[in-house]
């Protein structure tokens, strides 16, 4: 019996015997490597989930953290002279994790507070408390850090959140480990995850990064194009129906003088773009 196990298991091809055989030539680039591994899932040796996610590691080496970070109107801080009953309704509604922590301004951030940390005032409300004694040390980067050595950074110093600032040392944004892990795996939602306004954000460079989702009325009225809202009720519609496939990352499309790359999709949809008007 063990001799018939041994030899069903030597004709059997494991997942990692199937890929090296789909690569018979070494790639010579990314490029390449990236057509193999297409042409791997085109023929059912890789999984499209899984071809997303090694796109999206490949990805985040050529994105800067200003392409995903939250930007400075959208932070939700606390402020440290605030006493818990004025910044508790903040930190119930918004649901995060983490607090930015200022001073007289954004510009003056005093450290991260962390939400688990406030569990101790449900016990005792009375109690003296100072804000100053839980802070945690900010993480500082520059709105150009790509972002695969900001995940490195991440998981060197523990941290999960760091504050971005622009060239002149202004707080520019912030940015946690989840905003760039969803660039490789996908949206993380959880149980307080809402659907956030801001669809059209400007970049510095002249170009916007769009979520596929914007209503077409609104990318209109955002660019003062006149795009049709007949058969497609999203940009990401129109996107798509142009490129007449599922589009890969980085791929682009020239629709009516806007040029639209693919930032992030997976194999159902395209969920993020960078727009560039001509």
């Amino acid at each position: 019996m063990s001799d018939d196990r041994s030899s069903s298991g030597h004709h059997q091809k494991t997942w990692l015997d199937k890929i090296t055989q789909a690569f018979s030539g070494d790639p010579r680039n990314r490029t390449e490597l990236l057509e193999q591994l297409r042409e791997a899932e085109t023929n059912e040796v890789l999984d499209a989930e899984s071809l997303s996610i090694i796109e999206g590691a490949f990805q985040v080496s050529e994105m800067q953290v200003r392409e995903i970070m939250i930007p400075r109107a959208q932070m939700v801080c606390v402020s440290v002279d605030q006493s818990p009953q004025q910044f508790l309704p903040k930190v119930i509604s918004s649901a995060h994790s983490r607090y930015p922590v200022i001073g007289e301004s954004k510009d003056d951030v005093l450290g991260i507070l962390l939400a688990k940390d406030l569990l101790p005032l449900a016990l005792a409300p009375d109690k003296h408390f100072d804000i100053k004694s839980l802070l945690r040390p900010a993480a500082v980067v520059p709105e150009s850090k790509r972002l695969n050595v900001l995940l490195n950074e991440f998981r060197s110093t523990r941290n999960h959140m760091a504050i971005v600032v622009d060239e002149y040392g202004g707080t520019a944004g912030l940015v946690t480990i989840e905003d760039v892990l969803e660039q490789i795996v996908g949206d993380i939602e959880d149980e307080h995850d809402v659907e956030e306004d801001t669809n059209i954000k400007p970049m510095q460079d002249g170009h916007f990064i769009v979520k596929a989702l914007t209503p077409i009325d609104d990318f209109n009225e955002h660019f003062h194009s006149s795009f049709s809202d007949k058969e497609f009720d999203t940009i990401g519609g129109i996107v798509m129906h142009n490129f007449g496939h599922m589009p890969k990352r980085s791929e682009t499309v020239n629709i009516e003088g806007f040029q639209f790359q693919v930032l992030h999709a997976d194999s159902r949809r395209i969920r993020l773009l960078r727009v560039t008007p001509a």
